[in-house]
């Protein structure tokens, strides 16, 4: 089972979110292993995860070490052990860390420093098994002395952020993000809406509790860790402690992930009805009899290229996009020529992205580039297009993407045009790319806008019927 799938079991059977760190104070190492261990039974019924911290165990040499390993392998089978090294080295050094880590002292999961790279972190990520904690914004009060320098328009722990994903080929990354900063704490989340972090800082660093659920909980109401050591440890009853913790936690998380659902809900309904009057208004959508590419004839006609002209609608256009966009985990954008592209730049501009294009045919002077744009192999790009049809365009798309080593897994329109008849729809086009190994993402689609041009009265109910009938052959 991989770390994080451990992990969210885990959370379920014990409906917790709670990681009880060790960090027990003392010169002999039995008297930390026997500290360990009894805030090890006290707490473990209600404990998502333990986090013993290396540094106080190994200033008591090899003996600290021994004893370290005999905490870990204290805890109850099932609850995963995350080691708080911060280790950060290369090569063969890191290979050795992570075997010592995991092999010797049978941790299953580690916290690591990204300052020296990619391939510093390698080693730790070769096992599917194992995790690795990026720190990325800490909760010390010297952090923002290079974590919060600003690098290309973003901050460097941001930038740590947006790389993790890339980073977690295994689905085996984490970020640390201190409870200390609730404002970077839900950057962060936007930056890597569905990785694990790991937050430290509630209780005796001062961080709120409330705040850093609010920041930093996925939508699930999952992926967040909210570590307490001391508060725990130099409780008068730690047990006691430790379930009011978890069912603190528990209690926000519950109230925070219903209430979203209806805000989603009703931010879903003003983004159709605000796109529904905006494609009515720029003619991006017409009603009459069109000729379609199919040869079939349709009481209705789609045309975004219209939306170049109204550069307002543009904008509000690609702020629907950047919504849906910002569940999805990449590194650039991709708009497939012609109709997508100015959609794509808004985009890019919305959103501070950067983008690529493929080109329709290749250029036979100067670079003979397939894809426009900067990129480096090896990251994550989603691929944005107007609407979806037979999946054909896309397909195409993709293909000179990935022949250049860029991975694609999304793809992300506008409108979905839902059931229509013979190919001319986008469940044709959702099946399509699913047999081929990618998701299909839409801000909205025709029988959402249909409905809501009905009820607004935007169009004759004879109009609404046609193309209610159409939809449905």
């Amino acid at each position: 089972m991989r770390f994080f799938e451990r992990l969210e079991q885990r959370s379920t059977q014990v409906n917790s979110l709670l990681c009880v760190g060790l960090d027990p104070r003392d010169n002999d190492p039995v008297t930390l292993r026997d500290d360990c261990r009894r805030i090890i039974d006290a707490t473990a019924g209600f404990a998502c995860a333990f986090k013993p911290n290396s540094a106080f165990f190994e200033a008591c040499g090899a003996q600290g070490m021994a004893a370290l390993r005999e905490v870990i392998a204290h805890v109850p089978a099932g609850i995963p052990v995350i080691l708080d090294a911060k280790r950060g080295d290369i090569a063969d050094s890191a290979a050795a860390y992570a075997t010592a880590a995991f092999d010797v002292l049978g941790a299953h999961a580690i916290t690591v420093s990204p300052y020296l790279g990619g391939d510093a972190l390698a080693p730790f990520l070769a096992r599917p098994e194992r995790a690795v904690f990026v720190l990325c914004k800490t909760s010390n009060p010297g952090a923002d002395e290079f974590q919060s320098l600003e690098v290309g328009g973003q901050s460097l722990y941001e930038i740590v952020a947006h790389h993790a994903p890339r980073w977690s080929e295994q689905c085996n990354v984490g970020l640390v993000v201190g409870a200390t900063d609730p404002q970077a704490l839900a950057r962060v989340r936007r930056a890597a809406p569905d990785l694990w972090f790991l937050a430290p800082g509630v209780g005796a660093q001062g961080g709120d509790l409330q705040a850093t659920l609010e920041a930093g909980l996925r939508s699930d109401g999952l992926g967040l860790l909210i570590n307490a050591s001391r508060s725990i440890a130099h409780a008068a009853d730690p047990a006691a402690e430790a379930r009011r913790m978890r069912d603190s936690i528990a209690l926000i998380t519950d109230r925070l992930t219903r209430a979203p659902r209806a805000q989603a809900s009703d931010a879903a309904s003003d983004t159709t009805a605000r796109l529904a009057r905006d494609l009515l208004a720029s003619q991006c959508v017409r009603f009459g009899q069109f000729k379609l590419k199919s040869g079939l004839m349709s009481p209705i006609y789609l045309d975004l290229r219209c939306l170049v002209s109204h550069p307002m609608i543009l904008r509000r256009v690609a702020t629907a996009y950047a919504e849906r966009l910002s569940e999805l985990q990449f590194d650039r954008l991709a708009g497939i020529p012609y109709a997508a592209l100015p959609i794509a730049t808004a985009i890019a501009l919305e959103m501070n992205r950067p983008l690529v294009y493929p080109r329709r045919e290749a250029k036979d002077y100067g670079t003979r580039s397939m894809i426009e744009g900067d990129f480096v192999a090896g990251e994550k790009i989603v691929v944005v297009d107007d609407l979806a049809t037979t999946g054909g365009s896309k397909i195409e798309a993709i293909r000179k993407l990935e022949a250049v080593g860029l991975r694609v897994r999304d793809v992300v329109v506008l409108i979905d045009r839902g059931h229509s008849p013979r190919g001319e729809c986008g469940d044709a086009a959702r099946s399509f790319l699913a047999n081929a190994g990618y998701r299909l993402h839409a801000v909205v689609t025709l029988p959402e806008l249909l409905e809501e041009w009905r009820r607004t009265g935007s169009i004759a109910p004879s109009q609404y019927d046609e193309v209610k009938s159409f939809l449905s052959q």
